[in-house]
């Protein structure tokens, strides 16, 4: 049976090339000469930590970061931008945790969303994806255009389309 599967995930090397690019374009910035402002990548918690003095300079950090993503071509509703916390001394850091899978509300979301289609396809979640099977191809890539179709708050990705 024709299938393929539905699954929210970002190219941790697109994400470290977007950092990468961050940190150089902080490097050459007039405006941050001399000071110790930084962007920090933690590939195994997902994690974008951004360091100022102060909170104008956070600021600044966040739109060179935001911009360096999107030019990266990722997905930024993947990105949860966490409040910034600044310390009474002024100094500030933010957090960007990058989500990767779907989380269960929103798999559910999605699986409901292609029941009430009433196309003859089965959807199954399969730990941080969705598994879209139907007799025919037609049918899968009717569902597939009804997900682009739908903003679910997240980015979706359709691999492993088989017949």
């Amino acid at each position: 049976m024709p299938s393929f599967d539905i699954v929210s995930e970002i190219d941790k090397q697109e994400i470290d090339n977007a950092i990468n690019l961050a940190v150089k374009e902080l490097a050459t910035r007039f405006d941050f000469k001399g000071s110790k402002a930084s962007i920090e990548w933690n590939a195994k918690d997902s994690k974008i930590e951004l360091k100022a003095e102060d909170s104008m300079r956070l600021k600044s950090l966040n739109e060179i970061v935001v911009g360096k993503l999107a030019r990266r071509n990722i997905d930024l509703r993947n990105v949860e931008r966490k409040d910034p916390a600044v310390s009474p001394l002024g100094h500030a850091t933010q957090d960007f945790v990058i989500k990767q899978g779907l989380d269960g509300d929103k798999a559910k979301e999605i699986v409901k969303a292609i029941k009430e289609q009433a196309l003859k396809v089965q959807s199954t979640l399969q730990e941080r994806q969705i598994r879209v099977t139907g007799k025919k191809r037609d049918e899968l890539q009717e569902v597939i255009g009804f997900l682009r179709g739908r903003d679910f708050e997240v980015s979706l990705a359709f691999k492993n389309f088989r017949d």
